[in-house]
């Protein structure tokens, strides 16, 4: 008697033992690959693969799109990057810098001492133009093929409203007290003031001082709605990259 639970022995048990064998063997002759043949091994997927591709190009125009679109949106209220043209700001910034400007930060708050600000010209005269003009300007200013009509100008915050401000043979004095200035602005030694700052305005200068078109000349102060935004990084040249601080 054979023990419970065990393959029994004998010549039937061997031939049970070689069926399923003998059935794989055949299940796996009969898949084999056609010998000879010149026809591609997966048409389906050769399809597929040029559906894609034919895709793809069919939707970059699209693509294309919407990366301006995108680039529009960021520039126009985001951020922007501003060319360098002038030593007003030397050393702190050189001629052919670029900058990044925050155009988004004065929406929830005001200038602070020390800001270094980009701002339209005060004395720019407005465009006059219509409404489909002032869009068609504004969408290729934005793409980059036109340039702005009115110069921006980029300086450092001094003044805020409300205070009164001095210089005296090239320190600066606000409501009566000596003004600590950024360890790099070079400093001239002409006099100016006292004035107030008006509401809604701030006084600006350059850190170099004795080259500098700024609040103390025909600039005059700055309306806060001619602020385009704040400089917060140098980003180029890379040698020279860094963050911005207020001091």
């Amino acid at each position: 008697m054979g023990r419970p639970g065990g393959v029994t022995g004998g010549p039937a048990g061997e031939q049970a033992a070689q069926t399923p064998e003998t059935k794989d063997s055949s299940f796996f002759l009969d898949e084999r690959e056609p010998s000879g043949g010149d026809e591609p091994e997966n048409p389906d997927k050769e399809e597929r693969e040029r559906g894609g591709l034919l895709s793809f190009f069919r939707e970059l125009p699209g693509l294309i799109l919407v990366a301006f679109i995108l680039a529009l949106l960021i520039k126009t209220f985001l951020v922007q990057a501003f060319y360098i043209p002038s030593a007003s700001m030397v050393p702190t910034l050189q001629i052919g810098d670029r900058v990044l400007v925050n155009k988004l930060v004065y929406d929830f708050g005001i200038p602070q001492r020390g800001d270094i600000i980009v701002f339209e010209d005060p004395n720019a005269a407005e465009p006059d133009r219509g409404f489909f003009e002032d869009l068609w300007h504004w969408l290729t200013e934005g793409l980059g093929f036109a340039t702005a009509e009115e110069q921006d100008f980029i300086k450092r915050v001094i003044g805020l409203p409300g205070d009164e401000l001095e210089i005296k043979e090239g320190e600066v004095f606000i409501n009566g007290e000596p003004f600590e200035e950024p360890p790099l602005v070079q400093a001239s030694q002409d006099s100016f003031g006292p004035i107030t700052v008006e509401q809604d305005k701030v006084f600006v200068m350059g850190d170099n001082r004795p080259n500098s078109s700024d609040s103390r000349s025909l600039l005059g102060q700055i309306s806060y709605d001619k602020i385009v935004g704040k400089a917060f990084v140098l980003l180029w040249p890379p040698s020279r990259l860094e963050w911005l601080s207020d001091d």
